[in-house]
């Protein structure tokens, strides 16, 4: 059993391990371990300690094999207070996502006293569901890497659903799995957990990912509150609250297209 999603080869290379695998196909990657480690690249760049993700848009090109693959990240817009960062995903010199990131520059701000917009924290994953991924005809992959807590809905119930997941291993061997990891390695999962869909007639893959933070989870669990809208047009969408213990910390949104199989 691999204990992590990914090996590092040097020089910007890695080696996804099986823990990578999607439920869609079994030789290629979950969108969430390759959007995780794109985000590793990102928060690694010059004064990742002062910046924080605001948004980052995953454009995924192509199914992303289970193989070797190389993560590269670079400034394209500089800035004091705001950056504009871009990434890649690639194997064999074709790339297979490419990132689009706001890095915002933190600082503390003492705001006017009016009243905000306010999400209240959800039930906790102590209050949650231990619920087992749908049967994907593999022994290993993400839904065994990954643990997850059914506050509402579940895998196999059509409709919306709230669920806390966190990895049960780490992103890259002998790293600690970071807030912003935490969190993308999650997000892609938003179309999955709140199919609306019999997944078993159905295909419903999301084309992109886009994750918007206002602050970075604390603690290992994150939340996703999701709900998906597949269309008549074979064009749909999932829609995703994210969540720490704490309170909303943002949202996800997913493109998906949607068609028989």
């Amino acid at each position: 059993m691999p204990d992590s999603f990914y090996v590092p080869e040097g020089d910007g290379g890695f080696r996804a391990t099986k823990l990578t695998r999607g439920p869609w196909d079994a030789g290629a990657q979950h969108a969430g371990p390759p959007a995780a480690l794109l985000g590793r690249e990102v928060e690694r760049l010059d004064d990742g300690d002062e910046f924080q993700v605001g948004r980052i848009t995953f454009e995924i090109c192509r199914s992303v094999p289970i193989a070797p693959v190389r993560a590269q990240a670079r400034i394209v817009r500089p800035g004091r207070r705001v950056q504009l960062v871009e990434a890649t995903l690639s194997h064999g010199g074709d790339v297979l996502i490419r990132a689009a990131a706001w890095r915002i520059r933190t600082s503390a701000i003492d705001l006017p006293d009016h009243p905000r917009p306010h999400d209240p924290p959800l039930p906790g994953p102590e209050e949650g569901e231990e619920v087992d991924f749908f049967p994907t005809g593999q022994p290993v992959g993400y839904h065994t890497a990954m643990e997850y807590r059914f506050v509402s809905g579940s895998f196999l119930g059509p409709g919306p659903a709230t669920v806390w997941m966190r990895p049960r291993q780490p992103l890259v061997a002998g790293e600690e799995v970071s807030p912003l990891q935490r969190v993308l390695v999650a997000a892609d999962s938003g179309n999955g957990v709140s199919a609306a869909l019999d997944w078993r007639r159905w295909l419903f893959i999301n084309v992109d990912l886009t994750v918007q933070l206002e602050r970075l989870p604390e603690g290992e669990w994150v939340c996703l509150d999701a709900a998906t809208r597949p269309g008549p047009n074979g064009i749909g969408s999932a829609d995703t609250l994210l969540h720490d213990e704490r309170g909303r910390i943002g949202r996800a949104l997913q493109t998906l297209l949607v068609s028989e199989r």
